[in-house]
């Protein structure tokens, strides 16, 4: 796999085991985002989700005691453009938030798991980030902080959206997001937001996640990319309309020849073998959008 083709201006990218690739923020000093970064992470997402040899990506950070500080509040020229009136200025603002969501959305979107491994300063939009993956661990050093409000907004990325259906906690979510006050790990995991304490550190956290990412990387891809498909449509619908989905959904993918392979493999007590989810020699253009 050629790796090199995940890294960018902003962004780090190594294949730490067969099918496992480590996607770090890095830009010094605190990987605090501007426009150029969120798109550049958008556009190495989308890549990754049309690449058929990876299975799984961990996301973390390439600085030593930083996850991202948020956003870059000195890049935000989108704020003070010139308009001929609020009605256009407005609509430029839309648009230019409405992009900022794809950007963040599009780890969601994205067909492999990923796995959010947090430390340090993990503050703004770090949390929008983390919430728009599938799994969050952290360090017992990260501070959060939902801290838009401080600056004189409401969030507006994605926290407000999907931290409410990932803790079940309005109480406790709208007291952070109101206070924009700072908390750690253990209040993290007590509200749901991450899976489990880990370490003291970015190595420590990096490290559990690598291990987490080779036990679903062992998994059929096919069962890995439906499930995960079939959790985040579950979230915004119905239970009825979701049985029915998953229904059509499976009608499909129950016909892979991973299902068999699985059982096999089961049966003979040996390691099962699953091929990628596409062919790796052809990239699939255009991008495809479950």
């Amino acid at each position: 796999m050629d790796i090199q083709r995940f890294n960018g201006k902003y962004h780090r990218a190594s294949e730490v085991s067969q099918g496992i690739v480590l996607l770090e923020f890095n830009r010094p000093p605190v990987n605090a985002f501007n426009d150029d970064m969120w798109k550049e992470l958008r556009t190495i997402v989308d890549t990754i989700s049309d690449t058929p040899e990876i299975r799984v990506v961990v996301l973390s950070s390439a600085l030593d005691k930083v996850f991202t500080a948020g956003l870059d509040l000195n890049s935000q020229t989108e704020l003070n453009s010139p308009a001929l009136d609020p009605a256009r200025k407005a609509i430029q603002l839309r648009d230019h938030v409405l992009d900022f969501q794809d950007a963040i959305t599009s780890l969601e979107r994205c067909r492999q798991p990923i796995i959010c491994a947090m430390f340090g300063t993990s503050v703004g939009l770090a949390i929008d980030l983390a919430s728009a993956c599938d799994v969050r661990i952290a360090s017992s050093d990260t501070t959060f902080g939902i801290f838009e409000v401080n600056v004189g907004l409401a969030a507006d990325i994605g926290t407000l959206q999907r931290l409410p259906k990932i803790t079940g906690n309005e109480s406790k979510l709208k007291e952070l997001a109101i206070t924009g006050r700072k908390f750690g790990a253990s209040e993290a995991k007590a509200l749901g937001f991450i899976s489990d304490i880990v370490g003291n550190g970015r190595k420590e956290v990096i490290a559990a996640a690598v291990e987490m990412a080779k036990v679903i990387a062992s998994k059929s891809p096919i069962a890995v990319i439906g499930t995960k498909h079939l959790i985040n449509h579950a979230r915004d619908h119905t239970v009825e309309e979701g049985l029915r989905y998953t229904a059509v959904w499976n009608a499909s993918m129950l016909q892979s020849v991973d299902t068999t392979e699985a059982m096999k493999a089961v049966m003979a007590k040996r390691i099962p073998k699953f091929a990628p989810f596409g062919n790796p020699s052809s990239p699939l253009k255009p991008k495809a959008k479950l």
